[in-house]
């Protein structure tokens, strides 16, 4: 059996500073991610008027993205194990900024969603990789974890400052510039890992033949988890539409678990999935991903619905989680130091959990309680990305890390998804009439904030569980 924790490059680097040409690279492909996350909400009211879409044309727009990005992570997960991690997130680079490029001929909505779909691909081939190369580039868990945090600052930036930059830029520039300047980071991601990455070691790869057919029913079920949100919002659960979407990813859930069991060589092999850190590390994820998209959606419907704050306000409202996630990067490797990687993991991810109880159990009550829930998040968030997915990386064979990365991902993309999801359909059936339309009176007040403290507290749950889940499959690697 290949050993669980990845060789090092013949010549690891001994400090971030002897490998910032490669750390440059790689924090500009998670820049270039996030950027693509953000950025181009605060344009679509432009863009709509300007390719005269429909609302449900501007949300395909948006979400082509992101069906396609976690649609398809798994499947270039395997296939960076086989031909090269560095090889396919070059292949990426090239086709971000070749769609990038596009937009400047972009006519009509449905032109502007392949561009998108496009762009989702080249995340889908470069966003995995750059924590597998990061990870493989050192030779330590404290050069790793440092790296791993570099290059989370730089996605957290573009996350934080995307949509007032978006909003400046429109200022003074059509829409189209938004998406052109992933061009020039997309040159410069591709420069740093060029010159500053080795290629892979063929005794690092994997071997066997890539599952078709696993990649296929892979694909259908996270497009299809992440495509149901969509639906519910737009037909509601009793609709056919959101039926067929709803059992088309049933379906394929169980037609990959069989397939996975029975092909020769799977995809994904599912006995990795029951090694205690990967176990572990993806249920802390999936914890964090969840509570903190519960969070954003919930504040903000409180802020601007219920509190009847302006979207300006309400964004300066935020500005305490961004001032954690930008400022907490420099205590993650000083905390992980002394706790360890597992205690870290688990405190993280139950101070993101944490956050969103605060929320749901006071934060009608004041501006003051949001402000304290919104911290707690941003800082769980911030070891929590970093050392769960090392635990994931750590826990698999060296052959095997960038579909490990991939998982992080993916955990992440769904958890997200569920997370709105699950606080959407709690709103519906608890508030009367539409969520977003005006609210009056004190009766209507307490429905929308009653909804948004069952929703949260039903998140709470879910999320609270997974915790556990993460911290009795660690301990399995403790005692093993």
């Amino acid at each position: 059996m290949s050993t669980t924790v990845p060789r090092p490059q013949a010549t690891s680097p001994a400090g971030l500073r002897d490998a910032w040409l490669a750390l440059a690279g790689l924090s500009a492909v998670f820049l270039v991610e996030m950027l693509d996350n953000s950025v181009l909400n605060v344009a679509l009211p432009t863009i709509g008027r300007d390719l005269h879409a429909s609302t449900t044309g501007l949300q395909w727009a948006t979400g082509a993205y992101s069906v396609a990005f976690g649609g398809l992570m798994l499947l270039f997960g395997a296939v960076a194990d086989r031909v090269g991690r560095r090889r396919v997130m070059l292949v990426g680079l090239v086709l971000l900024g070749l769609a990038s490029a596009a937009t400047a001929f972009v006519g009509s909505t449905e032109e502007l969603i392949a561009v998108r779909a496009a762009m989702g691909v080249a995340a889908a081939m470069t966003t995995p990789g750059s924590m597998a190369l990061a990870f493989r580039l050192f030779d330590t868990d404290g050069l790793r974890v440092r790296a791993l945090t570099v290059i989370s600052t730089a996605g957290l930036v573009g996350l934080a400052v995307g949509p007032t930059v978006g909003g400046l830029v429109l200022a003074v520039a059509p829409w189209q510039v938004l998406l052109l300047a992933d061009v020039p980071i997309a040159v410069l991601a591709l420069v740093g890992i060029r010159l500053g990455v080795g290629a892979d070691d063929p005794a690092g790869l994997h071997r066997d033949p890539v599952d078709v057919v696993g990649a296929v029913l892979g694909t259908v079920a996270v497009v299809g988890a992440l495509t149901t949100p969509t639906c519910v919002v737009d037909a509601g659960w009793a609709s056919w539409p959101t039926a067929v979407v709803v059992v088309g990813t049933v379906v394929a859930v169980v037609g990959f678990v069989l397939r996975e069991r029975a092909a020769r060589h799977p995809l994904l092999d599912l006995a990795l999935l029951a090694r205690p850190l990967v176990s572990s590390g993806l249920a802390y994820k999936a914890a964090a991903g969840l509570a903190t998209a519960g969070l954003s959606y919930l504040v903000t419907l409180q802020l601007q619905v219920a509190w009847g704050w302006s979207p300006a306000l309400a964004a300066l409202g935020m500005l305490p989680q961004v001032v954690m996630l930008l400022a907490g990067g420099r205590f993650v490797g000083p905390f992980v130091q002394r706790v360890g990687l597992g205690t870290a993991a688990w405190t993280s991810a139950a101070a993101v959990v944490g956050g969103l109880a605060v929320f749901a159990a006071t934060g009608r009550f004041g501006y003051g309680w949001v402000v304290v829930a919104l911290v707690l998040v941003a800082a769980g968030m911030r070891v929590v990305g970093v050392v769960a997915g090392t635990e994931v990386l750590r826990g698999l064979p060296e052959d095997r890390t960038s579909i490990g990365a991939a998982l992080v991902d993916t955990s992440s993309e769904l958890a997200t998804g569920v997370g709105i999801a699950l606080s959407g359909t709690v709103l519906a059936a608890l508030v009367p009439g539409s969520i977003a339309a005006t609210v009056h009176g004190a009766g209507q007040v307490d429905a929308v904030l009653g909804g948004i403290g069952v929703a949260g507290g039903g998140l709470v749950l879910v999320a609270a569980a997974l915790v556990l889940v993460g911290m009795v499959r660690a301990r399995g690697a403790v005692h093993r």
